[in-house]
């Protein structure tokens, strides 16, 4: 664990995945911007019934707008992981190539299925985040739980785009994928840091191709 981590923070640092990431991060942002310009008081109205069962009094006068905020970061966040996994195809080869070079690429991520699985994490990400909503106001529950959501929405998608270009063993693929939930928690915690949080999708993505091609090498 300690040497994925280290070889994906020296990758991480590298001028072709600092400027792919500044890629991203740009384009999500101006795409968010457009989803919540027009969205902002549907989703502020809906926040605000959904949490006024909650007795506390803070949470009732300004509790929906610091909710509203927070989902409109989910959404950059999701925005990132899905433009992420759709054009990190090329750095991904370029980077186990570095590493690897004796792995073979042996496929290629499917775009609709990419898209698919993003989409039904970020379903997925979005119904838990509503649901377990009030836990967010509990100090450390709610960090651990929207930690967890983090790691929901990455380890899906990456699996399958890391997986779907070097592992043609499916039974190996499984066996790999178990161990991944960690390494998504690991590459979440960036999501923590404003600016920092746009590198999450694509370190989730350089942790899980060491985990899954180091032994190889």
């Amino acid at each position: 664990m300690h040497q994925i981590i280290t070889k994906s923070i020296q990758d991480i640092l590298s001028i072709n995945v600092i400027l792919f990431v500044l890629k991203m991060g740009v384009l999500s942002l101006i795409l968010t911007l457009l989803m919540t310009w027009g969205l902002w008081e549907p989703i502020n109205t809906f926040l605000s019934s959904y949490l006024s069962w909650i007795p506390w009094d803070w949470v009732q006068t300004t509790g929906a707008s610091v909710a509203a905020l927070i989902f409109a970061y989910m959404l950059f966040i999701i925005t990132v992981s899905l433009l992420t996994s759709l054009y990190s195809e090329k750095l991904l080869i370029a980077l186990a190539q570095k590493h690897y070079p004796d792995v073979p690429v042996v496929g290629s991520a499917k775009i609709g299925t990419s898209l698919m699985l993003t989409l039904k994490a970020s379903i997925i990400f979005l119904l838990l985040f509503i649901l377990t909503l009030p836990l967010l106001f509990v100090p450390v529950l709610g960090q651990v739980v929207v930690l967890y959501l983090w790691s929901v929405l990455l380890k899906e998608p990456t699996v399958y785009d890391v997986g779907s270009l070097f592992m043609d063993d499916r039974k190996r693929l499984k066996e790999k994928k178990k161990r991944t939930g960690l390494l998504a928690m690991v590459a979440s915690l960036f999501n923590y840091v404003p600016l920092v949080n746009i590198f999450a999708p694509v370190f989730a993505q350089i942790l899980f191709l060491h985990h899954m091609l180091g032994e190889k090498k």
